[in-house]
Parts: C-alpha cells; structure tokens; sequence
C-alpha cells in the first residue's frame, strides 16, 4: 500500500460524495451502497497503482463512475428490456404499468412527480451524456473536473452536457404536451 494515503481517511473524506455520484447514476439505494463498497475495496487493493498523474479525488471519483456504469450495464439484459418494453404502449410509449420510480431521497415531497420524469428523461440519455450531466448538474463538478473524471476534453464534456440539456428539454416538453391533453 502507499504511505502517503490513508484509507480510512479516504474513506471518510470522500465516502459521501461517492455515494452521491453511485445513488445518481444507479438510482437505487442498495446498489449505491454496495458501489460505494466496491469502490473503497478497489481504493484498498489498487492504491499502490495510483499513479499520481491526476488528483486523488479524481482518481476515486473515475473508479466509482466506472462501477456504476458497470452495474447499469450488468442490468442491461435481454430479458430486462423485454420486461420494460412490454411497460410501454409499442406505438405512443406511454407507460401501461405502474413500475417502481426511483426518488432521490433528496427531493421533496410535492416534486416527486417532477423528479420521476426527469429521470425518467435522464435514464433515456446515452451512457456519456447521461454521467456528464448527474456529475455536472446534479453533482456540480466543474467542467475540468468532469473532463478528468470521464478522460474527455473539456470540449467534449461540454458538447455532453448541451447535448444532454437539449435531450432533455425535447422528451420533457413532450411528456408536458401529451400530459396536458
């Protein structure tokens, strides 16, 4: 292991904010957990490999996007998207089931409904734009900081993020048409 970091502290300077990162990528709970897990065993086994050429932060900031992206992808199966397009009208895409809605433990009350629909909208974004828009908007790192974290150009990172507003604003202006007729 390397002398010049402390796991535990580590741990406890960086545990929340890796929980955070998990919890809005994976929007469960329990995977948020076990991420945040994995996450500081990886730190554990692997610290003798940092290689110092980023930040720390960023290094355990890139590890925890990674395993929930991983996860995401590991639930990506035939079987589940059979399941979930047999949720939806094959012509409109209007839900036909009420399926469990992830709510940020966060949000208040009366903004459930509201939070569903954008991650709802979120989840329909593709994988990159998807993370650089939690860690930008919902995380607020820096571009820079997005940049390192995902190993893009700050360019790239900000073509995501407008890519990924305009997404947004195109499926949820038409959730509020279709809900207002």
């Amino acid at each position: 292991m390397d002398e010049g970091f402390d796991i535990e502290n580590l741990y406890s300077l960086h545990q929340k904010k890796v929980y955070n990162i998990a919890l809005n990528l994976v929007q469960s709970i329990e995977d948020a957990e076990d991420i945040t897990q994995e996450v500081f065993l990886e730190i554990h086994r692997s610290i003798h490999n940092f290689n110092h050429q980023s930040m720390i932060t960023t290094w355990i900031y890139r590890i925890a996007v990674n395993k929930s992206l991983d996860l995401i992808k590991s639930k990506k199966t035939k079987k589940r998207f059979a399941f979930i397009t047999q949720l939806f009208h094959p012509q409109t895409g209007e839900q036909l089931y009420d399926i469990g809605n992830f709510i940020h433990p966060g949000i208040d009350m009366e903004r459930k409904e509201e939070s569903r629909f954008l991650y709802h909208a979120i989840n329909k974004l593709n994988e990159n734009q998807k993370t650089a828009y939690t860690l930008s908007q919902i995380q607020h790192f820096s571009q820079k900081e997005i940049s390192s974290i995902m190993n893009l150009s700050e360019k790239a990172i900000e073509s995501l993020i407008q890519r990924a507003k305009a997404n947004l604003r195109n499926q949820l202006s038409n959730i509020y048409t279709k809900r207002r007729k």
